[in-house]
């Protein structure tokens, strides 16, 4: 409610600086501009800013709950709060949306993970099409197989710090070094921001709740 608040505030003073100028004869060349400007403003505070920068979880999770319409988006609430029956049907969402193979296989991974059908994962893989998410998902199956040493170094290659540093802590949580673990998942989540920042502390909820204590 606040969001739609907000959006409304930005469109009404836009609505009436454009009637403004344009009541007053101001060149269509500064109308233009001006109304070009606050629209970016109005996509980095409303949408970029929460998805890529947030630092605080609750502001991301309202932002994601408002993005029902917007399947790719709303995935990351889905998988985070592990609601199945809704996993289903935003993956028959995406799948219906997406029809390229490379878009198709970062979802397929992800939803896989989640499952835990790691040969869903294994035949996504070869398809993700940025290089940090294909290392991520094939760390992920090394260490499923158990070839932790393999996993470490082939982590290395990752570009992303919260993803080495998830990794490492699932790596350490696995050999059963608690300690270890937690102190990587904090630095995962200290890295991160946006909904990446939110889909970690959830897990870590779960899974560390000591990495995410206030």
């Amino acid at each position: 409610m606040k969001r739609l608040r907000w959006s409304i505030f930005i469109y009404s003073v836009l609505f009436v600086v454009v009637l403004f100028l344009a009541l007053n004869d101001y060149s269509p060349i500064l109308i233009v501009g001006v109304t070009v400007v606050a629209g970016f403003i109005a996509f980095i505070t409303q949408f970029y800013y929460p998805a890529a920068l947030e630092k605080r979880v609750d502001r991301v999770e309202s932002f994601l709950r408002s993005q029902k319409n917007k399947p790719a988006v709303y995935i990351h609430y889905i998988l985070a709060n592990r609601l199945e029956d809704e996993s289903r049907t935003i993956m028959e969402q995406l799948m219906s949306k997406y029809k390229r193979v490379t878009v198709q296989a970062t979802y397929k991974a992800a939803y896989g993970l989640y499952r835990k059908d790691m040969d869903a994962v294994q035949e996504a893989v070869p398809y993700i099409r940025y290089s940090d998410y294909r290392a991520y998902y094939e760390t992920v199956l090394l260490l499923q197989d158990g070839k932790s040493v393999q996993a470490r170094e082939h982590l290395e290659s990752i570009r992303k710090k919260w993803m080495r540093s998830a990794l490492l802590a699932e790596i350490e949580l696995k050999a059963g070094n608690s300690e270890t673990a937690i102190k990587y998942a904090r630095e995962a989540v200290d890295a991160s921001r946006g909904v990446q920042r939110y889909v970690l502390h959830k897990e870590y909820e779960r899974t560390l709740p000591q990495a995410v204590e206030a």
